[in-house]
Protein backbone atom coordinates (compact mmCIF):
# COMPACT_ATOMS: atom_id res chain seq x y z
CA UNK A 1 0.00 0.00 0.00
CA UNK A 2 3.07 2.24 0.73
CA UNK A 3 4.16 1.98 -2.50
CA UNK A 4 0.81 2.09 -4.68
CA UNK A 5 0.55 5.51 -2.55
CA UNK A 6 3.95 6.39 -3.79
CA UNK A 7 2.95 5.40 -7.33
CA UNK A 8 -0.16 7.15 -7.38
CA UNK A 9 0.92 10.59 -5.64
CA UNK A 10 4.16 10.51 -8.17
CA UNK A 11 2.42 9.66 -11.37
CA UNK A 12 0.11 12.55 -10.20
CA UNK A 13 2.88 15.08 -9.71
CA UNK A 14 5.14 13.44 -12.71
CA UNK A 15 2.28 14.50 -14.65
CA UNK A 16 1.44 17.98 -13.47
CA UNK A 17 5.37 18.81 -13.74
CA UNK A 18 5.75 17.73 -17.04
CA UNK A 19 2.89 19.45 -18.37
CA UNK A 20 4.42 22.82 -16.45
CA UNK A 21 7.67 21.99 -18.62
CA UNK A 22 5.46 21.25 -21.39
CA UNK A 23 3.89 25.06 -21.52
CA UNK A 24 6.91 26.77 -20.87
CA UNK A 25 7.51 26.05 -24.72
CA UNK A 26 4.52 28.06 -26.42
CA UNK A 27 4.74 30.45 -23.58
CA UNK A 28 8.57 30.89 -24.26
CA UNK A 29 7.74 32.09 -27.90
CA UNK A 30 4.58 34.04 -26.66
CA UNK A 31 6.55 36.55 -24.60
CA UNK A 32 10.32 36.13 -25.65
CA UNK A 33 13.32 34.74 -23.84
CA UNK A 34 14.69 38.15 -22.69
CA UNK A 35 10.99 38.69 -20.80
CA UNK A 36 10.94 35.18 -19.11
CA UNK A 37 12.85 36.45 -15.65
CA UNK A 38 9.61 38.24 -14.71
CA UNK A 39 7.37 35.64 -14.79
CA UNK A 40 10.08 34.20 -12.69
CA UNK A 41 10.25 36.99 -10.18
CA UNK A 42 6.22 36.93 -9.31
CA UNK A 43 6.70 32.92 -9.02
CA UNK A 44 9.57 33.36 -6.65
CA UNK A 45 8.17 36.14 -4.02
CA UNK A 46 5.08 34.01 -4.53
CA UNK A 47 6.73 30.52 -3.43
CA UNK A 48 7.98 32.25 -0.24
CA UNK A 49 4.16 33.86 0.40
CA UNK A 50 2.63 30.79 -0.08
CA UNK A 51 5.60 29.10 2.47
CA UNK A 52 4.33 31.44 5.16
CA UNK A 53 0.67 31.65 3.91
CA UNK A 54 0.38 27.05 4.45
CA UNK A 55 3.03 27.28 7.44
CA UNK A 56 3.51 23.73 6.90
CA UNK A 57 -0.02 22.88 7.93
CA UNK A 58 -1.36 21.08 5.11
CA UNK A 59 1.42 17.88 5.77
CA UNK A 60 0.93 18.36 9.09
CA UNK A 61 -2.68 17.43 8.91
CA UNK A 62 -1.81 14.78 6.75
CA UNK A 63 0.44 13.08 9.41
CA UNK A 64 -2.25 13.85 12.16
CA UNK A 65 -5.18 12.80 10.28
CA UNK A 66 -3.07 9.31 10.12
CA UNK A 67 -2.55 9.15 13.45
CA UNK A 68 -5.93 9.80 14.89
CA UNK A 69 -7.27 7.06 12.52
CA UNK A 70 -4.45 4.96 13.70
CA UNK A 71 -6.15 5.58 17.14
CA UNK A 72 -9.35 5.52 16.08
CA UNK A 73 -10.19 9.07 17.38
CA UNK A 74 -12.53 9.65 14.11
CA UNK A 75 -14.49 12.86 15.84
CA UNK A 76 -10.94 14.76 16.91
CA UNK A 77 -9.68 14.07 12.75
CA UNK A 78 -12.68 16.35 11.77
CA UNK A 79 -12.71 18.80 14.44
CA UNK A 80 -8.45 18.73 13.39
CA UNK A 81 -9.68 19.40 10.07
CA UNK A 82 -12.13 22.61 10.30
CA UNK A 83 -9.75 24.00 12.85
CA UNK A 84 -6.84 23.79 10.47
CA UNK A 85 -9.20 25.66 7.32
CA UNK A 86 -10.19 28.53 9.52
CA UNK A 87 -6.68 28.58 10.24
CA UNK A 88 -5.50 29.13 7.35
CA UNK A 89 -8.18 30.99 5.16
CA UNK A 90 -6.94 33.94 7.97
CA UNK A 91 -3.52 33.23 7.51
CA UNK A 92 -4.15 33.59 3.79
CA UNK A 93 -6.18 37.36 3.38
CA UNK A 94 -3.38 38.27 5.76
CA UNK A 95 -0.57 37.46 3.76
CA UNK A 96 -2.34 38.26 0.39
CA UNK A 97 -2.98 41.94 2.47
CA UNK A 98 1.13 41.43 3.08
CA UNK A 99 2.41 40.42 -0.53
CA UNK A 100 0.22 43.34 -1.90
CA UNK A 101 1.14 46.16 0.01
CA UNK A 102 4.89 45.17 0.18
CA UNK A 103 5.19 44.54 -3.75
CA UNK A 104 6.97 47.88 -4.24
CA UNK A 105 9.78 47.48 -1.60
CA UNK A 106 10.28 43.83 -2.85
CA UNK A 107 10.29 45.34 -6.99
CA UNK A 108 13.18 47.43 -5.37
CA UNK A 109 15.22 45.01 -3.79
CA UNK A 110 15.08 43.14 -6.90
CA UNK A 111 16.50 45.41 -9.29
CA UNK A 112 18.73 47.59 -7.01
CA UNK A 113 19.90 50.60 -9.11
CA UNK A 114 19.91 47.92 -12.46
CA UNK A 115 18.49 49.55 -15.53
CA UNK A 116 18.04 47.92 -18.57
CA UNK A 117 15.77 45.03 -17.84
CA UNK A 118 12.33 44.83 -16.14
CA UNK A 119 11.15 48.25 -15.02
CA UNK A 120 9.90 48.10 -10.96
CA UNK A 121 6.72 49.20 -11.75
CA UNK A 122 6.16 45.69 -13.95
CA UNK A 123 7.89 43.95 -10.99
CA UNK A 124 5.24 45.19 -8.66
CA UNK A 125 2.42 44.61 -10.78
CA UNK A 126 2.85 41.04 -11.36
CA UNK A 127 3.93 40.08 -7.97
CA UNK A 128 0.48 42.37 -6.94
CA UNK A 129 -1.10 40.14 -9.24
CA UNK A 130 0.14 36.33 -8.26
CA UNK A 131 -0.56 37.50 -4.66
CA UNK A 132 -4.36 36.44 -5.19
CA UNK A 133 -3.62 32.75 -5.21
CA UNK A 134 -2.80 33.15 -1.92
CA UNK A 135 -6.53 33.38 -1.08
CA UNK A 136 -7.55 29.96 -2.59
CA UNK A 137 -4.12 27.67 -2.35
CA UNK A 138 -3.76 27.79 1.65
CA UNK A 139 -7.73 26.05 1.30
CA UNK A 140 -6.89 23.91 -1.50
CA UNK A 141 -3.83 22.40 0.27
CA UNK A 142 -4.88 21.48 3.61
CA UNK A 143 -8.06 19.62 2.04
CA UNK A 144 -5.09 17.56 -0.02
CA UNK A 145 -3.46 17.39 3.25
CA UNK A 146 -6.77 15.62 4.76
CA UNK A 147 -7.78 13.37 2.27
CA UNK A 148 -3.57 12.02 2.10
CA UNK A 149 -4.07 11.62 5.73
CA UNK A 150 -6.77 8.79 4.98
CA UNK A 151 -4.11 7.61 2.52
CA UNK A 152 -6.65 8.23 -0.28
CA UNK A 153 -4.32 9.35 -3.01
CA UNK A 154 -6.28 9.83 -6.18
CA UNK A 155 -8.49 12.49 -5.95
CA UNK A 156 -5.41 15.39 -4.66
CA UNK A 157 -3.15 13.81 -7.63
CA UNK A 158 -6.00 14.20 -10.06
CA UNK A 159 -6.89 17.46 -8.77
CA UNK A 160 -3.12 18.82 -8.97
CA UNK A 161 -3.33 17.63 -12.77
CA UNK A 162 -6.52 19.73 -12.86
CA UNK A 163 -5.24 22.43 -11.23
CA UNK A 164 -2.26 22.81 -13.64
CA UNK A 165 -4.28 22.11 -16.97
CA UNK A 166 -6.75 25.03 -16.13
CA UNK A 167 -3.53 27.48 -14.64
CA UNK A 168 -1.97 26.49 -18.27
CA UNK A 169 -4.65 27.55 -20.47
CA UNK A 170 -4.81 30.64 -18.90
CA UNK A 171 -1.39 31.36 -19.66
CA UNK A 172 -1.39 30.70 -23.00
CA UNK A 173 -4.71 32.12 -24.26
CA UNK A 174 -4.06 35.13 -22.10
CA UNK A 175 -0.38 35.77 -23.21
CA UNK A 176 -1.36 35.36 -26.41
CA UNK A 177 -4.33 37.37 -26.73
CA UNK A 178 -2.08 39.95 -24.76
CA UNK A 179 0.85 39.92 -27.09
CA UNK A 180 -0.61 38.56 -30.39
CA UNK A 181 -4.35 39.96 -30.57
CA UNK A 182 -4.62 42.78 -28.35
CA UNK A 183 -0.79 43.52 -28.33
CA UNK A 184 -0.94 45.19 -24.79
CA UNK A 185 3.07 44.15 -24.30
CA UNK A 186 4.27 41.65 -22.83
CA UNK A 187 4.10 43.27 -19.05
CA UNK A 188 0.11 42.61 -19.13
CA UNK A 189 0.82 39.18 -20.49
CA UNK A 190 2.85 38.33 -18.31
CA UNK A 191 0.25 39.74 -15.30
CA UNK A 192 -2.28 37.58 -17.20
CA UNK A 193 -0.15 34.39 -16.91
CA UNK A 194 0.71 34.50 -13.38
CA UNK A 195 -3.19 34.88 -12.67
CA UNK A 196 -3.43 31.42 -14.04
CA UNK A 197 -2.03 30.23 -10.42
CA UNK A 198 -5.53 31.32 -8.84
CA UNK A 199 -7.71 30.26 -11.09
CA UNK A 200 -6.28 26.77 -11.45
CA UNK A 201 -6.03 26.51 -7.29
CA UNK A 202 -9.87 27.98 -7.42
CA UNK A 203 -11.14 24.94 -10.10
CA UNK A 204 -9.21 22.21 -8.37
CA UNK A 205 -10.66 23.30 -4.73
CA UNK A 206 -14.00 23.19 -5.88
CA UNK A 207 -13.27 19.52 -7.35
CA UNK A 208 -12.22 18.31 -3.84
CA UNK A 209 -14.55 19.55 -2.30
CA UNK A 210 -17.65 17.97 -4.41
CA UNK A 211 -15.65 14.58 -3.87
CA UNK A 212 -15.31 15.11 -0.20
CA UNK A 213 -19.03 15.96 -0.40
CA UNK A 214 -19.85 12.90 -2.38
CA UNK A 215 -18.11 10.35 0.08
CA UNK A 216 -18.67 11.46 3.51
CA UNK A 217 -19.60 8.19 4.42
CA UNK A 218 -16.44 6.79 3.70
CA UNK A 219 -14.50 9.97 5.36
CA UNK A 220 -16.59 10.11 8.75
CA UNK A 221 -17.80 7.63 10.47
CA UNK A 222 -20.91 8.07 13.08
CA UNK A 223 -19.25 5.89 15.44
CA UNK A 224 -18.82 7.86 19.20
CA UNK A 225 -16.02 9.35 20.78
CA UNK A 226 -14.19 7.18 23.30
CA UNK A 227 -13.61 8.46 26.89
CA UNK A 228 -10.19 9.31 25.94
CA UNK A 229 -11.05 11.52 22.74
CA UNK A 230 -13.33 13.64 24.56
CA UNK A 231 -10.95 15.32 26.63
CA UNK A 232 -8.67 16.43 23.58
CA UNK A 233 -9.45 20.43 23.68
CA UNK A 234 -9.85 22.02 20.52
CA UNK A 235 -6.52 24.09 21.98
CA UNK A 236 -4.57 21.04 22.55
CA UNK A 237 -5.19 20.01 18.99
CA UNK A 238 -4.45 23.36 17.39
CA UNK A 239 -1.10 22.87 19.60
CA UNK A 240 -0.16 19.67 17.90
CA UNK A 241 -0.88 21.02 14.33
CA UNK A 242 1.33 23.81 14.72
CA UNK A 243 3.93 21.32 16.24
CA UNK A 244 3.84 19.53 13.59
CA UNK A 245 3.72 22.41 11.11
CA UNK A 246 7.19 23.37 12.05
CA UNK A 247 9.54 21.76 10.55
CA UNK A 248 7.01 21.57 6.90
CA UNK A 249 7.53 25.36 7.46
CA UNK A 250 11.27 25.54 7.93
CA UNK A 251 11.23 23.34 4.62
CA UNK A 252 9.03 25.22 2.53
CA UNK A 253 10.68 28.29 3.61
CA UNK A 254 13.83 27.04 2.76
CA UNK A 255 13.23 26.43 -0.69
CA UNK A 256 12.23 29.72 -1.15
CA UNK A 257 14.90 31.31 0.77
CA UNK A 258 17.72 29.76 -1.51
CA UNK A 259 15.75 31.00 -4.71
CA UNK A 260 15.46 34.06 -2.78
CA UNK A 261 19.01 34.21 -1.99
CA UNK A 262 19.80 33.55 -5.70
CA UNK A 263 17.39 36.52 -6.75
CA UNK A 264 18.66 39.43 -4.81
CA UNK A 265 22.73 38.20 -5.15
CA UNK A 266 22.84 36.71 -9.02
CA UNK A 267 22.23 40.22 -10.98
CA UNK A 268 24.36 42.54 -8.99
CA UNK A 269 27.26 40.26 -8.81
CA UNK A 270 27.20 38.93 -12.38
CA UNK A 271 26.91 42.74 -13.36
CA UNK A 272 30.05 43.49 -11.28
CA UNK A 273 31.64 41.10 -12.95
CA UNK A 274 31.43 42.67 -16.18
CA UNK A 275 27.51 40.47 -17.41
CA UNK A 276 25.57 42.87 -18.96
CA UNK A 277 22.27 43.44 -17.17
CA UNK A 278 19.70 41.33 -19.71
CA UNK A 279 22.76 38.40 -19.72
CA UNK A 280 22.68 38.51 -15.74
CA UNK A 281 18.23 38.22 -16.20
CA UNK A 282 18.82 35.78 -18.64
CA UNK A 283 21.14 33.84 -16.11
CA UNK A 284 18.55 33.81 -13.13
CA UNK A 285 15.92 33.19 -15.55
CA UNK A 286 17.48 29.69 -16.14
CA UNK A 287 18.01 29.06 -12.44
CA UNK A 288 14.31 30.27 -11.28
CA UNK A 289 12.31 29.58 -14.22
CA UNK A 290 12.98 27.67 -17.40
CA UNK A 291 15.46 25.08 -16.13
CA UNK A 292 13.81 24.76 -12.82
CA UNK A 293 11.10 23.96 -14.94
CA UNK A 294 12.90 21.12 -16.22
CA UNK A 295 14.37 20.15 -12.84
CA UNK A 296 11.16 19.62 -11.58
CA UNK A 297 10.53 16.48 -13.13
CA UNK A 298 13.41 15.22 -10.78
CA UNK A 299 11.59 17.39 -7.71
CA UNK A 300 8.18 15.35 -8.70
CA UNK A 301 9.50 11.95 -7.20
CA UNK A 302 10.74 13.18 -3.74
CA UNK A 303 7.15 15.45 -3.96
CA UNK A 304 4.91 11.95 -4.89
CA UNK A 305 7.47 9.80 -2.29
CA UNK A 306 6.65 12.47 0.64
CA UNK A 307 3.29 12.72 0.18
CA UNK A 308 2.58 8.50 0.72
CA UNK A 309 5.59 8.65 3.18
CA UNK A 310 4.38 10.88 6.13
CA UNK A 311 1.13 9.73 6.87
CA UNK A 312 2.47 5.98 6.02
CA UNK A 313 5.58 6.06 8.74
CA UNK A 314 3.65 8.01 10.71
CA UNK A 315 1.06 4.92 11.47
CA UNK A 316 3.89 2.78 11.75
CA UNK A 317 5.94 4.84 14.49
CA UNK A 318 2.18 5.33 16.34
CA UNK A 319 1.81 1.76 16.38
CA UNK A 320 5.06 1.09 17.11
CA UNK A 321 6.19 -0.92 14.48
CA UNK A 322 9.74 -0.04 14.31
CA UNK A 323 10.75 -2.50 11.83
CA UNK A 324 7.83 -1.12 9.08
CA UNK A 325 9.51 1.89 10.04
CA UNK A 326 12.74 0.61 9.55
CA UNK A 327 11.72 -0.79 5.91
CA UNK A 328 10.13 2.08 4.51
CA UNK A 329 12.59 4.45 5.39
CA UNK A 330 15.57 2.28 3.53
CA UNK A 331 12.82 1.61 0.87
CA UNK A 332 11.92 5.26 0.19
CA UNK A 333 15.66 6.54 0.22
CA UNK A 334 16.68 3.65 -2.22
CA UNK A 335 13.25 3.83 -4.29
CA UNK A 336 14.24 8.00 -4.28
CA UNK A 337 18.12 7.13 -5.16
CA UNK A 338 17.61 4.62 -8.03
CA UNK A 339 15.07 6.85 -10.10
CA UNK A 340 16.57 9.88 -9.34
CA UNK A 341 20.63 9.51 -9.77
CA UNK A 342 20.50 8.57 -14.10
CA UNK A 343 17.52 10.84 -14.85
CA UNK A 344 19.91 13.95 -12.85
CA UNK A 345 23.24 12.11 -14.74
CA UNK A 346 21.38 12.07 -18.05
CA UNK A 347 19.49 15.45 -18.33
CA UNK A 348 22.98 16.76 -17.38
CA UNK A 349 24.82 15.08 -20.21
CA UNK A 350 21.74 16.24 -22.30
CA UNK A 351 21.58 19.34 -21.36
CA UNK A 352 22.10 21.11 -24.90
CA UNK A 353 19.64 19.17 -26.44
CA UNK A 354 17.55 18.70 -23.74
CA UNK A 355 17.27 22.90 -23.49
CA UNK A 356 17.27 23.13 -27.12
CA UNK A 357 14.36 21.21 -27.34
CA UNK A 358 12.01 22.63 -25.12
CA UNK A 359 12.70 26.47 -25.51
CA UNK A 360 15.29 26.54 -28.81
CA UNK A 361 18.43 27.67 -28.97
CA UNK A 362 19.70 29.47 -26.13
CA UNK A 363 23.27 30.98 -25.13
CA UNK A 364 23.23 30.96 -21.81
CA UNK A 365 20.81 27.56 -20.92
CA UNK A 366 22.21 24.48 -21.32
CA UNK A 367 25.39 25.94 -19.59
CA UNK A 368 23.72 26.89 -16.53
CA UNK A 369 21.16 23.77 -16.80
CA UNK A 370 23.92 20.81 -16.91
CA UNK A 371 25.37 21.90 -13.75
CA UNK A 372 21.42 23.41 -11.88
CA UNK A 373 20.25 20.06 -12.67
CA UNK A 374 21.85 18.87 -9.08
CA UNK A 375 19.98 20.66 -6.83
CA UNK A 376 17.19 18.71 -8.27
CA UNK A 377 18.68 15.87 -7.28
CA UNK A 378 19.91 17.21 -3.72
CA UNK A 379 16.69 18.81 -3.14
CA UNK A 380 14.87 15.60 -3.37
CA UNK A 381 17.46 14.00 -1.00
CA UNK A 382 17.02 16.76 1.74
CA UNK A 383 13.26 16.36 1.39
CA UNK A 384 12.84 12.73 1.86
CA UNK A 385 15.06 13.01 5.08
CA UNK A 386 13.03 15.92 6.37
CA UNK A 387 9.94 14.03 5.76
CA UNK A 388 11.15 11.10 7.66
CA UNK A 389 12.56 12.73 10.48
CA UNK A 390 9.15 14.59 10.66
CA UNK A 391 6.71 11.32 10.65
CA UNK A 392 9.69 10.45 13.79
CA UNK A 393 8.64 13.45 15.46
CA UNK A 394 12.32 15.11 15.65
CA UNK A 395 11.19 18.50 15.22
CA UNK A 396 13.95 20.23 16.85
CA UNK A 397 16.83 18.14 14.43
CA UNK A 398 14.65 19.48 11.66
CA UNK A 399 14.93 22.70 12.48
CA UNK A 400 18.33 22.94 13.34
CA UNK A 401 19.21 21.14 10.35
CA UNK A 402 17.48 23.37 7.92
CA UNK A 403 19.43 26.71 9.83
CA UNK A 404 22.81 25.32 9.39
CA UNK A 405 21.77 24.36 5.71
CA UNK A 406 20.77 28.33 5.12
CA UNK A 407 23.55 29.75 6.60
CA UNK A 408 26.47 27.56 4.50
CA UNK A 409 24.50 28.53 1.28
CA UNK A 410 24.29 32.26 2.64
CA UNK A 411 27.89 32.19 3.86
CA UNK A 412 29.28 30.33 0.56
CA UNK A 413 27.32 31.82 -2.28
CA UNK A 414 29.12 35.13 -2.59
CA UNK A 415 32.72 33.99 -2.09
CA UNK A 416 31.93 30.72 -4.21
CA UNK A 417 30.75 32.64 -7.18
CA UNK A 418 34.00 35.32 -7.19
CA UNK A 419 35.96 31.74 -6.73
CA UNK A 420 34.86 30.35 -9.75
CA UNK A 421 35.19 33.65 -11.77
CA UNK A 422 38.77 33.71 -10.77
CA UNK A 423 39.40 30.39 -11.59
CA UNK A 424 38.27 31.03 -15.33
CA UNK A 425 34.38 29.22 -14.31
CA UNK A 426 31.22 30.50 -14.68
CA UNK A 427 30.70 32.25 -11.89
CA UNK A 428 26.81 31.45 -11.13
CA UNK A 429 28.33 28.02 -10.82
CA UNK A 430 29.55 29.17 -7.52
CA UNK A 431 25.69 29.76 -6.66
CA UNK A 432 25.16 26.38 -7.63
CA UNK A 433 27.57 24.95 -5.55
CA UNK A 434 26.72 26.76 -2.37
CA UNK A 435 23.20 25.07 -2.86
CA UNK A 436 24.51 21.94 -3.15
CA UNK A 437 26.46 22.52 0.19
CA UNK A 438 23.74 23.66 2.03
CA UNK A 439 21.11 21.24 1.16
CA UNK A 440 24.03 18.26 1.84
CA UNK A 441 24.99 19.79 4.66
CA UNK A 442 21.54 19.80 5.80
CA UNK A 443 20.45 15.93 4.67
CA UNK A 444 23.78 14.74 6.39
CA UNK A 445 22.52 15.95 10.13
CA UNK A 446 19.13 14.58 9.50
CA UNK A 447 20.52 11.08 8.75
CA UNK A 448 22.62 11.02 11.49
CA UNK A 449 19.36 11.77 13.94
CA UNK A 450 17.14 9.08 11.56
CA UNK A 451 19.82 6.38 12.22
CA UNK A 452 20.02 6.98 16.18
CA UNK A 453 16.37 7.17 16.38
CA UNK A 454 15.96 3.94 14.17
CA UNK A 455 18.65 2.30 14.14
CA UNK A 456 18.70 1.52 10.84
CA UNK A 457 21.54 -1.34 9.24
CA UNK A 458 23.90 1.17 6.93
CA UNK A 459 26.22 -1.61 6.01
CA UNK A 460 23.36 -3.46 4.34
CA UNK A 461 21.65 -0.11 2.73
CA UNK A 462 25.26 0.98 1.28
CA UNK A 463 25.24 -2.77 -0.27
CA UNK A 464 21.96 -2.47 -2.19
CA UNK A 465 22.84 0.99 -2.99
CA UNK A 466 26.30 -0.60 -4.83
CA UNK A 467 24.03 -2.53 -6.64
CA UNK A 468 22.60 0.84 -8.91
CA UNK A 469 25.60 2.58 -8.36
CA UNK A 470 28.06 1.05 -10.61
CA UNK A 471 25.18 0.21 -13.39
CA UNK A 472 24.94 4.03 -12.90
CA UNK A 473 28.23 4.56 -13.56
CA UNK A 474 28.68 2.21 -16.88
CA UNK A 475 26.15 4.20 -18.22
CA UNK A 476 27.66 7.71 -17.74
CA UNK A 477 30.70 6.43 -19.53
CA UNK A 478 28.70 4.61 -22.12
CA UNK A 479 26.59 8.05 -23.15
CA UNK A 480 30.33 10.13 -22.42
CA UNK A 481 31.76 8.10 -25.02
CA UNK A 482 28.58 8.33 -27.59
CA UNK A 483 29.04 12.59 -27.47
CA UNK A 484 32.18 11.16 -29.71
CA UNK A 485 30.18 9.78 -32.24
CA UNK A 486 26.73 11.38 -32.15
CA UNK A 487 27.68 15.33 -30.88
CA UNK A 488 25.50 17.62 -30.45
CA UNK A 489 26.52 19.78 -33.56
CA UNK A 490 24.14 22.47 -35.61
CA UNK A 491 20.91 20.76 -33.34
CA UNK A 492 17.23 21.96 -34.59
CA UNK A 493 14.19 21.36 -32.12
CA UNK A 494 13.31 17.91 -34.30
CA UNK A 495 16.96 16.88 -34.08
CA UNK A 496 17.59 17.47 -30.26
CA UNK A 497 14.41 15.08 -29.76
CA UNK A 498 15.97 12.57 -31.65
CA UNK A 499 19.37 12.28 -30.12
CA UNK A 500 17.49 12.68 -25.87
CA UNK A 501 15.75 9.70 -27.51
CA UNK A 502 18.46 7.68 -28.63
CA UNK A 503 20.61 8.50 -25.23
CA UNK A 504 17.22 7.76 -23.26
CA UNK A 505 17.04 4.60 -24.67
CA UNK A 506 20.64 3.47 -24.45
CA UNK A 507 20.94 4.66 -20.87
CA UNK A 508 17.95 2.77 -20.04
CA UNK A 509 18.45 -0.45 -21.67
CA UNK A 510 22.01 -0.38 -20.24
CA UNK A 511 20.63 0.92 -16.53
CA UNK A 512 17.47 -1.10 -15.96
CA UNK A 513 18.89 -3.96 -17.66
CA UNK A 514 22.26 -4.34 -15.13
CA UNK A 515 19.92 -3.45 -12.18
CA UNK A 516 16.85 -6.17 -12.57
CA UNK A 517 19.70 -8.82 -13.69
CA UNK A 518 21.19 -7.84 -10.26
CA UNK A 519 18.18 -7.93 -8.40
CA UNK A 520 18.11 -4.24 -6.76
CA UNK A 521 15.12 -3.16 -9.01
CA UNK A 522 12.67 -6.43 -7.51
CA UNK A 523 14.30 -5.52 -3.79
CA UNK A 524 13.51 -2.33 -4.13
CA UNK A 525 9.91 -2.12 -6.16
CA UNK A 526 9.15 -5.86 -5.49
CA UNK A 527 8.15 -9.03 -7.75
CA UNK A 528 4.90 -7.72 -8.78
CA UNK A 529 5.42 -4.40 -9.80
CA UNK A 530 8.75 -6.22 -11.55
CA UNK A 531 6.25 -8.56 -13.67
CA UNK A 532 3.99 -5.59 -14.53
CA UNK A 533 7.78 -3.52 -15.54
CA UNK A 534 8.54 -6.22 -17.66
CA UNK A 535 5.32 -6.74 -19.38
Amino acid sequence: SFINGALIATLGIVITKFLGIVYVIPFYAIVGEENIALYGYAYTIYNLFLALSTVGIPPAMSKLVSEYNTLKYYNTKERAYNLGKKLLITLGVVLFLLMFLLAPLIANQIMGENTGGNSKESICLVIRVISTAILVVPYLSITKGYLQGHKIMSPSSFSQVLEQVVRIIVILVGSYLCMRVFKVGHVKAIAVAVFGATVGALVALIYLLIKIKNNKKMLITSERPKDEEKKITNKQIIKKLLIYSIPFISFGITLSIYDYIDMTTIINVLTKLGFKTRDAESVLGVINTTGNKLNSVVLAISTGLMTSLVPNITSSFVAGDMDDVRKKIKQSFLMLLYVTMPMAFGLSILAKPVFNAFYGASVWGPRVFCFTIFIALFRCIFTTSISISQSLNKFKNVFSSIIIGILVKLIMQIPLMYLFNGMGLYPFYGSTLASLLGLATSFITNLVIINKTTNMDVKAYFKDMFKFLYPLVIMIIVLVIMKQFIPFNNLTRFKSIIIIGIYALVGMIIYFGLTIKNGIFKTIFGNNFLKKFKK
